[in-house]
């Protein structure tokens, strides 16, 4: 199965998918997926996934293995060798289609949009009308044309029980709530001094002390924030079954829109997703979207949605799912 989409996110909601798959061939699947999707180790505790090869192509700041023409003849070789009877492509990439030809596959399943059509040979193909669809909704509707029953309607991520127990014992035994800091994007960052406001009032409305999320890049901000705001600890580059696990003993996600948002509503966390920039889009009952006044804008978005706002959405929810 290749799913080219880069981020964590990306991995997520293709989860029901990928088992849909998995349960019609009947049995795991391998992944063809890039790096920074860090598939490996999302699905460390996912049955349905056999293993995971990386299509290393188009990085951030450097070549690719699998970029240029000996890139593809090593991804090509890299296919064959693995003796794959059948392949499916979660994407419209022509590059790809033809790359999956090239290794012999004999069944190739995609969405045959338009010139990748040339290089598959197993319908059922979508309508160029759903192309613009998200990719959640395309690979659903393409299980769909296929027949192919998908066992739940969201991405659901299983999480090690051990780890947890770890995690849990690293916490002291309370559920704090996971604050995501980090950002894919800049205007999708809602920055240290709001953070650190929400940290204050989160506390003064007798939250334990939060916990900061993000990745490598994010200590800076993290750190930050915990000086501004006197408050919070930080989980800043780990692992992401251990960030899982995390999730699975919060009380709740507020943050960032990002990957690991995504993977906390995976794990049955309540989420409260900071939406400034960009609309978000439903794949998850978890997720309670939390929009500036004004609409959504890339420009200023984020700095109009207030912590006041934050609190605001996050009582009123609790409120709502105590009530009903």
């Amino acid at each position: 199965m290749v799913q080219p989409l880069p981020g964590i996110g990306d991995m997520v909601w293709h989860l029901p998918h990928i088992r849909a798959i998995a349960a019609s061939v009947g049995g795991p699947v391998t992944l063809l997926a890039k790096p920074r999707s860090l598939a490996d180790q999302l699905f460390q505790a996912e049955a349905t996934v056999r293993d995971v090869l990386w299509l290393d192509r188009n990085p951030e700041r450097r070549q690719g293995r699998h970029d240029g023409g000996r890139g593809w003849l090593r991804l090509v070789s890299a296919l064959r060798a693995r003796r794959f009877t059948r392949a499916y492509l979660l994407h419209h990439s022509r590059s790809l289609a033809f790359l999956l030809a090239a290794a012999g596959i004999p069944a190739r399943h995609g969405y045959g949009y338009g010139m990748d059509r040339l290089f598959l040979n197993r319908g059922p193909y979508l309508p160029r009308a759903t192309f613009w669809r998200h990719p959640f909704d395309q690979a659903t509707d393409w299980l769909a044309a296929a027949g192919i029953p998908m066992g739940e309607a969201e991405p659901i991520l299983p999480v090690d029980a051990e780890l947890r127990a770890a995690i849990r014992t690293r916490l002291g035994g309370r559920s704090p709530v996971a604050i995501g800091i980090g950002s894919s994007e800049a205007y999708k960052q809602w920055g240290a001094a709001r953070f650190a406001a929400l940290v204050r009032r989160l506390q003064a409305a007798g939250w334990p002390e939060p916990v900061l999320v993000g990745g490598p890049a994010e200590q800076e901000l993290g750190e930050a924030i915990r000086a501004e705001s006197g408050s919070g600890q930080l989980a800043i580059g780990w692992p992401l079954p251990e960030v899982a696990a995390l999730f699975a003993e919060s009380a709740f996600y507020v943050g960032n829109d990002t990957g690991v948002m995504n993977l906390a509503a995976a794990v049955g966390l309540r989420t409260y997703g900071l939406f400034g920039a960009v609309p978000p889009f439903h794949h998850s009952s978890r997720i309670v979207p939390i929009l500036p006044p004004g609409g959504i804008s890339k420009a200023d978005g984020m700095a109009r949605i207030t912590e006041e706002a934050v609190m605001a959405a996050i009582d009123d929810d609790r409120e709502a799912r105590r009530a009903g």
